[in-house]
């Protein structure tokens, strides 16, 4: 604060307040807090209040389902270290997980300002100031026309006083929001892993159709071979050799398709990972010697306290309500203790005399009585904020129950395929080695052994795509039931 010349010295303010200063700032402040109950009454919050209710998830889950434990890296239970190590090389590089990490720092840079809301405040500032005086000014003799210092050195503090809990109702929303941005991130680290699994083992089963693709290719070329000496021996018409001809480009056709899809696969891989040059030179392991475990056959009891995404829209629906909280308590008068202690002359050469010295303290009450409903209006879009919460976290549940019955029900049914499929390809295999003993015995022609051969080849196809998607689908109820989180 710059303090001026009086026209009077006699008149200026003694460096010691009066006796009973002290006592009435006393008795001012007690009078103020004792109007806030009355003041209060000038809030108008009538017919404003969030409409959504939260779902009751005990009728989601059915009681007494069973507990299964998910590890943290539930990855390493397929036993490829290969895999492990590309799942680890994402979730250090990946930059969708450095983008969440920043939402998180961010989240708890705002809860750390909410926080240093609640203490007192504390500022320091000086001032130096050269000034000459107007001779025509309204200034007193000997200060026109004069040049003089003006110097002040001040110590000053502040404490709003959080009577309605505004202050720390911010805070808990600030909290809430932290919370549900590391949730958000351990959702997407368990995304992310997901996906890598998925694409490896993707690529694991291309790669195995490929060489399917690639003998039933050559088993159609020995087939056309011996379709065209049929032909020419007068036992087959051009109608079977057309048919022939056609089943080549159409074989090469598949295995081109399949080549796509790999190195598309592999460049999905790459970016997951953010070593695209890794991706291109991976050789995946057999799908054989990838372990599976046992899928549990029904949703778990504690299904959804166990899934990030459910507990970030839940984290959200708390910082939602304290936002409300907030908006609500800026309707109350809003206290605060202000403070200063410091030294101000005109003329360093009095800067640090006795009379120098200065000093204020003092309530502050704010209370607002008309903004035009601004401050209805802002705790309506609150309001409203909080109803598209709760919604969006109803939402997750239903989702997260879908998403893990979906998983649990294909894994089911994968089973069921696998073992009829089995069924199927040992008759296949069955009739393909007949088929060989009759032609080594001369009973039949190598064209019967191709053609069994086929069933074979369709087999092989299927039972390929059947173990891919077994790990696939165990991979996707790891991801389903939570992948493991723990909230922090």
């Amino acid at each position: 604060m710059k303090n001026h010349l009086s026209p009077d010295p006699a008149a200026a303010p003694s460096a010691v307040a009066p006796p009973g200063s002290a006592l009435l700032y006393a008795a001012t402040l007690a009078v103020a807090l004792l109007a806030l109950p009355a003041l209060t009454g000038c809030a108008d919050t009538g017919g404003i209040a969030p409409q959504a209710r939260l779902r009751d998830t005990a009728t989601l889950v059915a009681p007494g389902a069973p507990d299964v434990a998910v590890a943290p890296d539930w990855w390493r239970a397929f036993g490829d270290a290969q895999l492990d190590a590309l799942v680890q090389q994402a979730l250090d590089g990946n930059p969708g997980l450095r983008q969440a990490q920043a939402r998180i720092a961010r989240a708890e840079a705002f809860t750390h300002a909410a926080r240093a809301a609640l203490g007192p405040q504390v500022n320091a500032s000086t001032d130096l100031m050269r000034q000459r005086y107007s001779e025509n000014g309204p200034y007193p003799p000997g200060q026109a026309g004069s040049v003089l210092s003006i110097d002040t050195a001040r110590l000053s503090g502040s404490w709003e006083i959080d009577f309605f809990g505004k202050n720390r109702a911010a805070l808990e929303s600030a909290l809430g929001t932290a919370r549900a941005a590391r949730a958000d991130a351990d959702a997407a680290r368990l995304l992310l892993a997901a996906n890598v699994v998925h694409a490896y083992l993707q690529l694991a089963r291309l790669q195995e159709q490929l060489q399917v693709a690639e003998r039933t290719l050559a088993q159609r070329g020995e087939m056309l071979r011996l379709v065209r000496q049929r032909v020419s021996a007068g036992l087959d018409t051009r109608l079977e050799l057309r048919q022939s001809e056609g089943a080549l480009p159409e074989a090469r056709q598949q295995i081109e398709a399949l080549r796509e899809q790999a190195a598309l696969t592999r460049n999905a891989l790459g970016a997951l990972i953010a070593e695209p040059k890794t991706a291109l030179a991976l050789t995946p392991k057999a799908l054989e010697a990838i372990k599976s475990e046992a899928i549990p056959a029904a949703l778990p009891a504690d299904l959804l306290g166990r899934r990030p995404d459910v507990a970030a829209a839940r984290w959200r629906v708390e910082a939602a309500t304290q936002d409300v909280a907030v908006a609500r308590a800026q309707f109350y008068p809003n206290v605060s203790l202000t403070a200063f202690v410091g030294l101000a002359s005109m003329g360093l050469d009095r800067f640090i005399e006795g009379g120098s010295r200065e000093w204020g303290v003092g309530p502050a009450l704010r209370l607002p009585i008309f903004d035009a409903g601004r401050l209805r209006a802002n705790l309506a879009g609150k309001s409203a904020d909080l109803d598209a919460a709760v919604e969006s976290y109803n939402a997750a549940l239903l989702d997260a129950v879908r998403d893990t019955a979906d998983q649990l029900a294909s894994s089911a049914s994968v089973e069921r395929q696998i073992a009829e499929q089995r069924q199927a390809g040992e008759a296949a295999e069955s009739a393909y080695a007949i088929a060989r003993k009759r032609y080594e015995a001369g009973l039949g022609s190598y064209l019967q052994v191709l053609s069994a051969e086929t069933q074979v080849l369709a087999q092989r196809r299927q039972a390929v795509d059947l173990a891919a998607r077994r790990l696939d689908t165990q991979a996707a109820v790891m991801r389903a039931l939570g992948g493991g989180y723990a909230a922090s």
